[in-house]
């Protein structure tokens, strides 16, 4: 707050040209563009922000602009700040569309990028972003093409940034390989590497939690935690991406970017302050920590499933086998279960549980942090009939912390249950919140990289999923099929259950 007690203004993104590669992508029209426009709807980009689509297709820059907004006033319109009737401002899209343009051309041609260095100097600013929104195959031909032309050399006062969408390689060789390609033309502070749970506001405000409250902290190690699960479900199948899926599988899709980085910021070391060198260092620590598998460890810490034909809400749903471009025999998995255990003070012996799928009995995204239980009980119930305390940092749907705690209940007598103190930040904070494109978008125009990878996270990550990938491969062992709509194949529960615990839905009382 100022001094007359008002928020302060925040400061507007400097003037950048962002090229968007990929322009005729679905990223680009349902999640970029409008992330965009709400970003200046916020004030938050300021007038000198220029906008260039870069991609094969011929099209004028007016009729460019006129297809961007078109689709986001039917296709993504649930995306953009307004009401139903009237998804755009005439006036603020009228100013957005001024600084957008066109730059047809072959991504392996390098005449494309001449004419990419003419819109830099006709921009009046040297600042520049280059978001790689294409198929992976495209990018590290895309950034040496970029530092051939020397578009990657910053200038006193003139940035140069590349933004990547994941996966970032497909085992740890070709991450390797890609960072490598990364830093021949550029220095890693250049990098952005985006993963969009990290800009969801409740994981932020995983660090406010610990490292703002001093109860949190006190116990947050292994003398009180029994340990952690993180869970990131979906109903929703492979729609029309199973051409990709079939190549990627679900634990190359979700483990070594989304869930490794929530493992990391649950369970890192404080920093020594909050910017970028500090957290992603220590985020790195804690995934250098993680104890590396052999394959026979891999084969009892894994479950991999495919989904069958089932139903969600009444709606009957094809397996995962009958989705279109997948092949009637294939063996790409659909859910992940993981044990994983990080060796250092304060985590040994804490077992932390990674689940991920598709057609799942719910879409939520959580972290369950689950206490040890109490010692002895002075009370006339024995402590086996006690719930342990547990923190539930939900992602979505519903955004906030949950902690049960045992309480009396009314009346005669000294009997307990369990009661719950909840957080729903949409309720408590009556503020907009920010879409994590766009806080990320924001963060990489002002040259914020906190909440972004660095390469060094990345390739320890790869360095303990292969493993898994091995003695898939090796023991050419098929996913266990899973109907759809449950919460993935028994063998995960039995995974949790080996060490006599439960997964938090198998574990909530029954009403």
């Amino acid at each position: 707050m100022t001094a007359t007690g008002k928020k302060p203004k925040a400061e507007p993104a400097p003037p950048t040209t962002l090229f968007l590669f990929g322009a005729h992508g679905d990223l680009v029209k349902r999640l970029l563009m409008p992330a965009l426009y709400n970003l200046s709807r916020d004030g938050l980009l300021g007038e000198g922000l220029r906008i260039v689509g870069v991609d094969h297709n011929a099209i004028s820059d007016a009729d460019f602009a006129k297809k961007l907004e078109d689709f986001i006033r039917t296709e993504a319109a649930s995306k953009v700040k307004g009401n139903a009737e009237h998804a755009l401002d005439p006036q603020l899209w009228a100013q957005l569309a001024k600084g957008i343009s066109y730059v047809q051309g072959d991504f392996l041609d390098d005449g494309t990028y001449a004419d990419i260095a003419s819109k830099i100097a006709d921009s009046g600013t040297g600042n520049a972003v280059f978001y790689l929104a294409t198929a992976p195959r495209f990018f590290s031909e895309v950034v040496q093409r970029l530092g051939r032309a020397n578009l990657l050399e910053e200038s006193p006062g003139a940035f140069r940034r590349v933004v990547i969408e994941k996966p970032f390689g497909s085992d740890l060789a070709t991450a390797e390989a890609l960072n490598a390609c990364l830093l021949k033309v550029m220095t890693e502070k250049q990098i952005y590497r985006i993963d969009h749970y990290l800009g969801k506001e409740t994981v932020q405000n995983i660090l406010i939690s610990r490292f703002s409250n001093v109860l949190f902290e006190a116990f947050w190690n292994n003398h009180y935690i029994d340990h952690v699960q993180i869970t990131a479900a979906e109903t929703v199948g492979v729609e029309t991406r199973g051409s990709f899926f079939e190549n990627t599988g679900t634990l190359r899709d979700m483990v070594p970017n989304h869930l490794f980085q929530l493992l990391a910021m649950i369970a890192m070391e404080p920093p020594a302050a909050f910017g970028a060198d500090a957290v992603r260092g220590e985020k790195a620590k804690v995934i250098g920590a993680v104890r590396p598998w052999s394959l026979e460890d891999a084969r009892a810490n894994s479950v991999r499933g495919q989904y069958t034909a089932g139903e969600i809400g009444g709606k009957a749903l094809p397996g995962y086998r009958q989705e279109a471009n997948v092949a009637p025999d294939s063996s790409t998995e659909t859910f992940v279960a993981l044990k994983v255990m990080i060796d250092n003070w304060r985590w040994v012996g804490v077992p932390f549980y990674l689940r991920t799928g598709k057609r799942m009995a719910d879409s939520l995204a959580e972290i369950v942090v689950r206490f040890k239980q109490i010692p002895h009980s002075i009370f006339n119930q024995p402590t086996s009939s006690f719930q342990p305390n547990c923190l539930v940092i939900r992602l979505q749907p519903d955004e906030g912390l949950r902690m049960n705690l045992m309480a009396k209940t009314p009346g005669d007598g000294m009997r307990l249950k369990p009661a719950e103190l909840e957080l729903d930040f949409r309720e408590s904070f009556k503020t907009p919140r920010m879409d994590a494109y766009e806080r990320l978008l924001l963060d990489v125009l002002r040259g914020q990289l906190t909440l972004f990878m660095r390469g060094d996270e990345l390739e320890a990550a790869w360095e303990w999923v292969e493993p898994i990938l091995d003695n898939w491969e090796q023991n050419d062992s098929a996913p266990i099929p899973y109907t759809a709509g449950t919460w993935g194949p028994a063998a995960a529960s039995a995974l949790i259950g080996r060490d006599g615990l439960q997964w938090r839905e198998e574990a909530l009382p029954e009403d």
